[in-house]
């Protein structure tokens, strides 16, 4: 994966087209328990349904964006999707602004544990496992035996402010680094 990418990857979690949302949950959800995930598979990712704003607030990515970000259950109900295209944008010469992604939530095989997958506009597929580690939170994993860099993606809803941080680890690595933060308020 190069730095472009990733820099991309980071800045298309920013990004949305304007989708009519569902509103109907519009405060933190409890985190599921392994038996509530069959009841409502969707409980402790409801917080995330919506259109956000994004504005950039640090991370190395030297990027300075600002845009909007949406999720929606669709396929009755069957899917999470966030669809992202670019709002304002200027970054490093490298850097294209004007990446797009989807990214799709779905439960697990298990039915205990939900997993993503991204694709972008320049043909890269990311899988991730997601967990919600307390309400309001959601974090994002992709897989770490694959070759390249590891991902991290991560949303976060408190007093109304939705943040989020896309970080990466490079092999050999101990630690993720935040490359692109941000944060914004439901539109």
């Amino acid at each position: 994966m190069t730095r472009r990418f990733a820099l991309l990857a980071a800045l298309a979690c920013l990004a949305a087209c304007s989708l009519s949302a569902q509103t109907s949950a519009q405060t933190p959800a409890q985190a599921p328990a392994k038996a509530d995930l069959k009841a409502d598979p969707w409980a402790g990712l409801r917080f995330l349904i919506g259109s956000w704003e994004a504005k950039t607030t640090g991370g190395v990515a030297q990027v300075q964006a600002s845009a909007t970000y949406s999720f929606r259950l669709e396929l009755r109900d069957h899917v999470l999707a966030r669809q992202s295209n670019n709002g304002a944008c200027s970054g490093p010469d490298d850097f294209d602004c004007r990446h797009s992604d989807l990214l799709y939530i779905y439960p697990g095989a298990n039915g205990q544990t939900m997993q993503a997958i991204y694709f972008d506009n320049e043909g890269h597929v990311l899988h991730y496992d997601v967990s919600t580690p307390r309400p309001g939170a959601a974090v994002f994993v992709s897989d770490a035996t694959q070759p390249g860099p590891q991902f991290r993606l991560t949303y976060e809803l408190l007093d109304g402010v939705m943040t989020g941080k896309f970080e990466l680890k490079t092999p050999g690595q101990a630690d993720f680094m935040s490359y692109l933060e941000w944060s914004g308020k439901r539109r």
